[in-house]
């Protein structure tokens, strides 16, 4: 398959358009002047708002002016990652895209599909004069992965529809009717540098290769965090040998991200090197082994460096031991049945970077349950401050709760079935939607998330299942002809 055979053709005609507009999370400034204007240019009435989200409204189709207004709705912003090895500046450079099979992908970094496939689905759909639909309402929000800022910078009577359509989802044949909310948990520890002890050392431990993945879809796939992994060997050698000194730990990039890639310094005894450069290759064996469904191409190398000022003793050691105390991954699964044993509650160790004076570390915390929300927060704070820490979790974004008796649901399932000859699965997600968000603007409005297949977003190995693009459209045509009358 070529890109010139895509389906829906207006569909990646606008995804590649899209992809050449520079998107980063917090600086979406070129995507919001592209969607003004597009919105402009074709005679739709569009408004930005002091935010930064974009509302593009549609007149009804002759015939169905007295149809329920539907929103459709995605975010304009991309998680931005990239091979270690490979040169790319997300604030200029397009994205390169390419056709794997079934699969469209990018070369090295991520696609840009979640959501850019949502922003050109909902293009495409204001493009054309063939759609048969009652009035359309196309919201564009921004800076969704870092915080969902765009959705809580919303005001109240900023949309005026009826139903909302997320298209923000990444499994066809799910329909997704309640989120996560979720918070980060941030720690610090300061410090001050002094020399090694004579006679040290220095070793470079890498590690990359690791899957990564979404932190709250994600979670559940037993996939290896690279932060832990890193911790674990410091903390096992520095239990084994007496003298080991912490100079560096780096791992991670982004709250919403398992870390896929680390590395860290330290200084041993001389006379113990190759000590413990035989553990280390031991323990990657192990390593490897454990995860060897979810994580084939782990690369763990060691090598010499030069000396270099090391963090102070007892500092280094608490954080270590805090490292490998933390709770990381599943907490609790969802107790209610209708949910089918979803992940209720999770922790995610998201970064660890150390400077000349602090280690400075950011986890994300996800729960269906506030409370359980709450002490999930309050379990990794309590791990980092008990080790001397400063630790502070943020405000976060609520959850999203399943609607009873929901008309939106009824229509998108009855939908799906008559399409597709099979019922879609009905569920929630431990990720954080921004549907949490607007349930709390508007109490009323009858909601549902949905979407093509995607892959390892958050990751450079992000990929789009090409022929769900079609499933995910003509399902939602046939739901816009649908929707009840007023």
């Amino acid at each position: 398959m070529n890109k010139s055979d895509l389906k829906p053709v207006q569909v990646f005609a606008e995804f590649a358009k899209i992809n050449e507009i520079p998107r980063p999370s917090k600086r979406e400034e070129k995507m919001i002047e592209y969607l003004k204007n597009w919105g402009e240019q074709h005679n739709l009435q569009t408004n930005v708002d002091e935010t930064g989200n974009v509302i593009i409204r549609k007149p009804a189709t002759k015939g169905l002016e007295n149809r329920k207004t539907v929103i459709l709705q995605s975010h304009m912003d991309m998680v931005c990652d990239k091979l270690v090895d490979v040169e790319f500046d997300f604030d200029k450079d397009p994205i390169r895209t390419y056709v794997d099979g079934e699969w469209l992908t990018a070369e090295g970094t991520t696609l840009g599909a979640d959501d850019g496939i949502g922003c050109a689905i909902e293009l495409a759909i204001l493009a054309s004069d063939t759609i048969e639909h009652g009035p359309i309402e196309c919201v564009f929000t921004r800076d969704e992965e870092t915080g969902l800022t765009g959705a809580e910078g919303m005001k109240a009577g900023f949309m005026t529809g009826d139903y909302l359509i997320n298209l923000d989802s990444e499994d066809e044949g799910e329909i997704f009717v309640s989120c996560a909310g979720g918070r980060n948990t941030t720690a610090k520890f300061t410090f001050l540098r002094e020399e090694a002890p004579k006679g040290s050392f220095f070793l470079l431990g890498t590690l990359k290769g690791l899957v990564g993945g979404h932190s709250g879809d994600d979670i559940n796939k037993k996939r290896a965090n690279a932060i832990k992994i890193l911790a674990r060997f410091i903390f096992q050698t520095m239990k084994r040998y007496e003298g080991v000194r912490l100079a560096q730990f780096h791992s991670g990039k982004l709250h919403n991200a398992i870390p896929r890639d680390g590395s860290f310094i330290i200084a041993v005894p001389n006379d113990v090197k190759e000590n413990v450069r035989a553990d280390w290759n031991i323990f990657a064996t192990d390593v490897e082994d454990e995860f060897h469904v979810t994580d084939t191409q782990m690369v763990f190398s060691m090598e010499s460096t030069d000396a270099e000022p090391v963090i102070e003793s007892e500092i280094a050691k608490k954080f270590i031991w805090a490292l490998q105390a933390v709770d990381n991954g599943i907490y609790a699964i969802c107790q209610d049945e209708a949910l089918g044993g979803m992940v209720e509650t999770s922790s995610n160790i998201a970064s660890v970077h150390s400077s000349e004076t602090s280690i400075d570390i950011l986890s994300s915390q996800r729960s269906n349950v506030m409370s359980n929300l709450d002490n999930m927060c309050a379990t990794i704070q309590a791990v980092f401050e008990l080790a001397g820490a400063e630790a502070f979790s943020s405000d976060g974004y609520p959850a999203w709760k399943m609607k009873a008796n929901s008309k939106l649901t009824e229509i998108v399932v009855a939908s799906y079935k008559k399409l597709f000859g099979k019922a879609p699965v009905v569920r929630g997600i431990h990720a954080g939607l921004e549907c949490g968000l607007f349930s709390e603007r508007y109490p009323n409005l009858d909601m549902v998330s949905f979407g093509p297949t995607l892959r390892f977003v958050h990751t450079p190995d992000e990929r789009l299942h090409i022929p769900t693009v079609q499933m995910v459209w003509d399902h939602l045509l046939d739901i816009l002809k649908n929707i009840p009358q007023k």
